[in-house]
C-alpha cells in the first residue's frame, strides 16, 4: 500500500513524525506537508502566488502553502503516482463538530477524497501531544482495519463484498489517554458548538486596532451518539464525512417557495 501523509501543523510537528513512524511499518509512506502551521485553513488553495516544494533532512517534503495545496499538488504531478490512501494528522487538538468545517487537517484529507482516494483525518482531543504514542497506534490499527476497503480484493475476500463503494472520508478523534484506558471505537455523528467567543482587540504599536479571532465556543450538541460524547467517555470517535452540502430534506420546499415567487419574469428596471 502507498500512503500520502499530510497535516496542518507543519512538517516538523510531533504528530506528523509519530504518524509517519507508525504507518511506515505497514506501508510505503510519503510526506507532503505545509512548511508552517496552517490550522483552520479548511480547503483553501493558493491561487495567486507560486508554491515551492523543499525536502527536509528526514525526507519529508514541505510546501509554502495550505494543507489542501500539499495534497493537491502531490496528486496532480508531484508524486508521479496515485496513492491508495491519504492520511492527515495527527492534529494537535480536536476536530469535532463544527470544527471539521474549518479544519486544515480535515481539509487535507478531504482533498484526497475529492480526487477519489479514500482518506482519514486524525486528531488528538486535547492539545499538547500527551500520549501521542497511543494515537499513533490507533492510526496504524485504523489503516490496517481499513485495508480491505482500500486495496483490491484478496484471497480472503475474493468477491470484494467487504469493500465500501467509491472513496470514503473518515474523521477520527483520539482521547489523550494511555492505551489501556481507551474505550472501544465508536462510530458517531458530528456534534455542534455554540458560537465562538468574542473577538479579541488590542492596540498595535502604531495605535491601530488589531483583531484576533476568539476561541471556539463550548459544545452545544454533545448528546449520546456525537463525537463529543464519545471522546468524553474515552472512546475513539470515528465519523464518516461527505462533501455534499445540499439541503436535500428541503429541496422540495425551496422549489415550491422560490418557484412560485419567480413564476413570472422579473420586471427589468431601467438603469438610473
Amino acid at each position: 500500500m502507498k500512503i500520502l501523509l499530510s497535516n496542518d501543523d507543519g512538517y516538523q510537528a510531533p504528530g506528523l513524525v509519530a504518524l509517519h513512524a507508525a504507518l511506515r511499518q505497514i506501508a510505503d509512506v510519503e510526506v507532503v506537508a505545509p512548511e508552517q502551521n496552517n490550522s483552520a485553513k479548511s480547503n483553501a488553495l493558493t491561487l495567486h502566488s507560486p508554491l515551492y516544494v523543499h525536502t527536509a533532512a528526514n525526507g519529508f517534503r514541505y510546501v509554502n502553502g495550505t494543507p489542501a495545496d500539499c495534497v493537491h499538488i502531490a496528486l496532480t504531478g508531484l508524486l508521479g503516482y496515485r496513492p491508495d490512501l491519504v492520511v492527515s494528522g495527527i492534529n494537535n487538538g480536536a476536530n469535532m463538530g463544527d470544527d471539521t468545517i474549518y479544519s486544515g487537517t480535515v481539509g487535507a484529507a478531504m482533498e484526497g477524497y475529492l480526487f477519489g482516494i479514500p482518506a482519514i483525518a486524525l486528531s488528538q482531543v486535547e492539545k499538547g501531544w500527551a500520549h501521542l504514542d497511543t494515537a499513533a497506534d490507533v492510526a496504524r490499527e485504523m489503516v490496517q482495519t481499513m485495508m480491505p476497503h482500500i486495496a483490491p480484493a484478496d484471497a480472503a475476500s475474493p468477491s470484494g463484498h467487504n469493500r465500501t463503494p467509491g472513496p470514503w472520508l473518515l474523521n477520527v478523534n483520539v482521547p489523550n489517554r494511555p492505551r489501556n484506558e481507551l474505550q472501544p471505537v465508536k462510530v458517531c455523528r458530528l456534534g455542534r458548538r455554540h458560537a465562538a467567543e468574542r473577538v479579541i482587540t488590542q492596540a498595535s504599536p502604531r495605535g491601530e486596532t488589531m483583531y484576533w479571532i476568539g476561541g471556539a465556543g463550548p459544545a452545544k450538541d454533545d448528546a449520546d451518539g456525537t463525537d463529543f460524547a464519545a471522546t468524553a467517555k474515552g472512546h475513539v470517535s470515528v465519523t464518516p464525512l461527505q462533501v455534499d452540502l445540499t439541503d436535500h430534506d428541503r429541496l422540495a420546499y425551496w422549489a415550491q417557495s422560490i418557484g412560485s415567487a419567480l413564476s413570472h419574469p422579473i420586471a427589468m428596471r431601467p438603469a438610473p
